[in-house]
């Protein structure tokens, strides 16, 4: 009787779902899609079939994940389990790291007002916007 969770072949969307790196399989399909998930360094489609040591970029929001596949899996397991399928590169955690940091020290940087404008302060942005795109 073969175990089924530890195939050889396995479509990358559903890896991606069993690594929990997407909530739904239609999730990780479509960021697959979207040219999100590259392996190797090259685009691929939701049915590439991921072999243990493919190297995977992944990019999420404003991060961007460097992984090596260890272990192949179909099933939906949990996240201590998931984590042992895949190891982040350590220059993909650096990197994230320094950008999470230059994110935070730009948030200080924007202004913000103290509170919110009223509705006269609104009517006279919405003015002065609408006059700066004419």
């Amino acid at each position: 009787m073969s175990q089924k969770n530890k195939s050889d072949k396995i479509r990358l969307d559903k890896w991606l779902w069993a690594a929990r790196f997407y909530k739904t399989r239609n999730v990780a399909k479509e960021a697959i899609d979207g040219g999100k998930v590259h392996i190797n360094g090259q685009r691929c489609k939701p049915g590439k079939e991921p072999k243990v040591g493919d190297e995977l970029r992944l990019r999420a929001g404003w991060d961007e994940k460097v992984i090596i596949i260890r272990e192949l899996s179909d099933k939906r397991q949990k996240a201590e389990q998931a984590q042992q399928l895949y190891e982040e590169t350590v220059d993909s955690i650096k990197a994230r790291e320094m950008s999470a940091e230059q994110r935070k020290a730009l948030r200080g940087a924007t202004p913000r007002p103290d509170k919110r404008p009223d509705k006269k302060q609104r009517r006279d942005l919405l003015k002065h916007r609408s006059g700066f795109l004419e």
